[in-house]
């Protein structure tokens, strides 16, 4: 399915929201309805202002709901029963990692609701909203998406309620889920609906087809409940599947069968641009009082591409976006720079220019796909089809940079280290002009044996940056910072692990103040690891299991009071420092492994 047909529907200034913007418009009834755990930022950074703008633009009249009551149908009823279908997203995030720490506290916050405020969407959204959608409008096909619906394709591991729980499309009892960046299917759903047609077979779909006569490609939810560590095989099959984009994967449960087709291919640059060329507003929907802070932080970002071949063990990015890499082109994120320092509101800095990792940009594939059997690009060392340019990443940032009005430019998302660490004159370059007193970082840990684990890049090679960024910052008379990300109780880490982690910190003279304690998420192949308690190998690990063990862990870096969340003191590489003032944000209290 192309992207982009000839539409002669005019882009509203934002998505309605009730009957009255419909009646502006001209729309007496909605193809399509979205409903959304998530406040509505018309933001190319939110998935529900892109998927909305690009059915419009295929002319297909799209109205959103956001975090409806979910003890009553008046909220989804406003608009009326859509004519095609109803989409369902939990929002940005897992609902349940949206409600509950590491420590299955609830939060006290939630970053994309109006205020902040908690509580504003129910536990396992995409059941609820289903559920509430049924009622409304009987008969009504329901497709699942986003990130809750994309990494519960299959029967996985709940950390929430310690279980295994059955495809979401079947707990949801919706009729088609799609996963992964969803442009693509969601046009082929319309379109087929549109002409009458089946849904079955659409790339980048799961839906239950009790006819198919095949054995399942993947264990039955069954066999996984009989045996733990058959999890860890479906996990790495559904891994391969969206890596080499080429089998279609089925699964018993019981007497039922679903079937999950490949992946959607991803967009060409040229198909990028157009997406992010729409005319987003970048503000959230007038019926709005207080501000989201999620619009708030990424006001002022540019996306410059999608995917991550890093294939991290503990992160679902690569399960959802994919680890082929789909960038825009310079020209695209010129324009979308150009038209944001012409707003009136815009103060003259572009907080980030990235995606998963900023420096992965152009980044592309150059061999056989179909059969590569790698489980990262990264490690265990960078694949030598993995090809790209560090001197283009530098020329886009500073062609941004150029852009009348702007006055500064930083890469909020982060680099990965291993990838920089190939070009280190580009990397010089770009650490005196781009990083803007702190630089994110994630090496997660120090011990070898436990990097292995996590899919990342041995700790020689995180010296070996932390020198050069020593370096080049003290050439260029400047005070920059590392601010790394560490985590506690990962599968197959000990007490003692987390002892050499702290004793390193502190022969450096960091005080760590955020370590994100591991959540085991559903789909990554780190969960399957911490259910099973195996490598992917299969072979035995010790896992800090039960709370008290993983807490125990977790003090051993921040000693006192639990904080599930604590920041890293800004720290100058390779010397003791003494204490800096805290000038480091972030959206939400929310793990880093669950952003698509």
């Amino acid at each position: 399915m192309q992207l982009f047909s000839c539409s002669s529907l005019p882009q509203p200034n934002f998505l309605p929201m009730s009957r009255q913007e419909m009646d502006l418009l001209g729309w007496d009834e909605l193809d399509i309805l979205l409903v959304s755990g998530d406040a509505y930022v018309d933001h190319p950074s939110f998935a529900m202002a892109i998927l909305g703008r690009v059915l419009v633009a295929h002319g297909f009249r799209t109205g959103i709901i956001t975090q409806p009551r979910w003890t009553t149908t008046e909220d989804v009823l406003r608009m009326g029963r859509p004519r095609l279908f109803a989409g369902v997203s939990a929002g940005a995030m897992d609902s349940m990692l949206a409600h509950y720490t590491a420590f299955r506290k609830k939060r006290s916050d939630d970053a994309y609701t109006p205020g902040g405020r908690a509580g504003t969407r129910p536990n396992r959204a995409c059941i609820v909203y289903t559920n509430i959608l049924r009622q409304a409008f009987p008969g009504l096909t329901i497709v699942l998406g986003g990130i809750e619906a994309s990494l519960r394709r299959i029967s996985h591991y709940d950390f929430w309620s310690d279980s295994l729980r059955k495809p979401l499309l079947l707990d949801a009892k919706a009729d088609i889920l799609v996963y992964g960046m969803g442009e693509r299917a969601l046009i082929n759903i319309a379109t087929r609906l549109q002409q009458g047609q089946s849904l079955k077979g659409i790339a980048g779909t799961v839906m239950e087809n009790n006819d198919l006569v095949a054995e399942s490609t993947l264990p039955s939810h069954e066999e996984i409940l009989a045996h733990r560590s058959l999890l860890m095989q479906a996990t790495l099959q559904l891994e391969a599947q969206v890596h080499q984009g080429k089998n279609r994967l089925i699964q018993k449960i019981g007497q039922r069968t679903i079937v999950i087709e490949p992946p959607a291919r991803i967009l060409s640059s040229t198909e990028m641009d157009r997406v992010y060329a729409l005319p987003y507003t970048r503000q959230s929907h007038p019926h709005y009082k207080l501000s989201i802070p999620a619009q708030v932080m990424i006001q002022d970002s540019v996306t410059s591409h999608r995917g991550c071949g890093g294939g991290c063990s503990f992160c679902t990015l690569a399960l959802h976006q994919g680890r082929h890499i789909s960038s825009r082109s310079k020209a695209s994120i010129i324009q979308e720079v150009q038209d944001m320092a012409g707003a009136s509101q815009f103060k003259g800095f572009i907080s980030d220019v990235g995606g998963p990792s900023a420096n992965m940009w152009n980044a592309t594939c150059t061999g056989p796909q179909e059969s590569c059997s790698r489980s990262s690009c990264m490690t265990p060392s960078l694949c030598p089809h993995f090809q790209m340019n560090h001197k283009d990443h530098l020329d886009l940032l500073r062609g941004v940079r150029q852009v009348s009005k702007v006055r500064g430019v930083r890469v909020a998302s982060g680099v990965r280290f291993d990838l920089a660490l190939k070009d280190k004159k580009t990397l010089s370059s770009y650490l005196e002009e781009f990083v803007g007193g702190q630089l994110k970082i994630a090496p997660e840990h120090i011990c070898d044996h436990i990097l292995r684990l996590m899919r990342k890049p041995g700790h020689a090679l995180f010296e070996n940056f932390l020198h050069l960024f020593s370096q080049v910052s003290a050439q260029a008379g400047k005070k920059q910072f590392v601010v790394p990300y560490l985590m506690s109780a990962f599968p197959g880490t000990k007490d003692e692990d987390m002892q050499h982690l702290a004793q390193w910190l502190q022969n450096r003279g960091w005080s760590p103040k955020q370590v994100q304690c591991f959540i085991p998420i559903p789909g990554a192949v780190a969960t399957a690891m911490y259910y099973a308690r195996i490598t992917p190998k299969g072979h035995p690990i010790y896992v800090a299991q039960s709370d008290r063990e993983r807490l125990k862990q977790h003090k051993i870096l921040i000693p006192g009071p639990n904080k599930d969340h604590i920041k890293m003191k800004k720290a100058r590489p390779q010397l003791p420092v003494k204490k800096q003032k805290n000038t480091s944000q972030s959206v939400s209290k929310k793990p880093r492994s669950s952003s698509p």
